[in-house]
């Protein structure tokens, strides 16, 4: 068990070191790109497994949008925290509030949003639980108020 852990850690290590990573050489972007691929492959091939055909299209579109908005949440966050060891001044000193921080402070929050929304209906009772035993008139009482 323990050789198994230190080779998941060194194989962690060689995938998402940039040093040693066999991307290495191609521009972020273009990593970025690869990334996404591999999320669409990877969503495709796990919801073809998991969902039904009748629920794939709603499973698979909801897996791919998750990798996706994790894929560039991490790159974004990676993103920001080089540039700050380059430029140390804070946004809020130099005012410099450009569209990707914009975007990345509404994503957040849009997360947040949707992530509560989701516990919130999962926590929430059943509708059907409330007895309807039908309407207190009949169809031609409430035809009889409106028509005299």
């Amino acid at each position: 068990m323990e050789s198994f852990k230190n080779w998941m850690t060194e194989a962690a290590n060689i995938m998402f070191d940039d040093s040693k990573n066999d991307l290495r050489s191609l521009p972020k972007s273009v990593r970025l790109q690869i990334l996404i691929v591999l999320s669409f492959v990877w969503s495709t091939v796990f919801s073809l497994y998991v969902f039904s055909v009748t629920s794939f299209i709603f499973g698979w579109a909801g897996v791919v949008m998750a990798h996706i908005g994790l894929i560039i949440a991490v790159y974004l966050t990676f993103k920001f925290f080089h540039k700050k060891q380059e430029q140390p001044v804070s946004v809020f000193q130099s005012g410099n509030y450009n569209p990707a921080k914009i975007f990345a402070i509404f994503f957040i929050v849009f997360f947040i949003f949707i992530f509560t929304k989701g516990i919130d209906v999962l926590t929430r009772t059943n509708s059907y639980e409330t007895p309807y035993s039908g309407p207190e008139t009949t169809t031609e009482e409430r035809i009889k108020k409106f028509v005299k």
